[in-house]
């Protein structure tokens, strides 16, 4: 939960993470792939494992999350199956795409494919939860080392207070 004490979120994480800075601005990683469950009564969602993922905080209270919600950049197909997913569980909870003539929902469309496809495009897609929360989920084009010859994407997500005016 976003402002909730840090070390409550701690205390009931199955991922082993590290304490918080008494008096600081900073973050931790967890030690082990995470997923994120959002538990807001009304707004919770819930992301597949990740490997990055870190928790921000300030003077002990979670200030935002900000994570990759994958294990390994993921081929078009998957990277459209996880957003999609987001998005669908987002919908259902009530929230609602911000600004979205300028940051439309992602789509599985030709159109939106040919934009993730162009390593200088991307895309990117702002959610609000009421006046509480607001979700910036952006995907690009990766180059995978391991992997030089597919096209691969990288998801990422930032969870917050509203900081984009609708």
């Amino acid at each position: 939960m976003i402002g909730e004490p840090y070390e409550a979120m701690r205390q009931r994480s199955s991922a082993a993470i590290g304490p918080a800075i008494p008096g600081q601005v900073s973050f931790n990683i967890p030690q082990s792939d995470a997923r994120l469950l959002f538990i807001d009564p009304q707004y919770g969602f819930v992301t597949p494992l990740a490997r990055f993922f870190t928790v921000i905080y300030r003077n002990e209270l979670i200030y935002s999350v900000r994570m990759s919600p994958q294990i390994e950049p993921l081929l078009l197909d998957d990277t459209l199956k996880v957003v999609l997913e987001l998005q669908e569980q987002w919908r259902k909870a009530g929230w609602i795409p911000t600004r979205a003539n300028d940051f439309p929902p992602f789509a599985d469309t030709p159109q939106w494919r040919a934009q993730l496809r162009d390593v200088s495009k991307g895309g990117t897609t702002y959610w609000q939860a009421g006046n509480q929360y607001q979700v910036m989920m952006v995907v690009n084009r990766f180059r995978d080392y391991k992997r030089p010859t597919e096209e691969r994407y990288l998801i990422k997500l930032q969870l917050a207070t509203p900081w984009v005016k609708p």
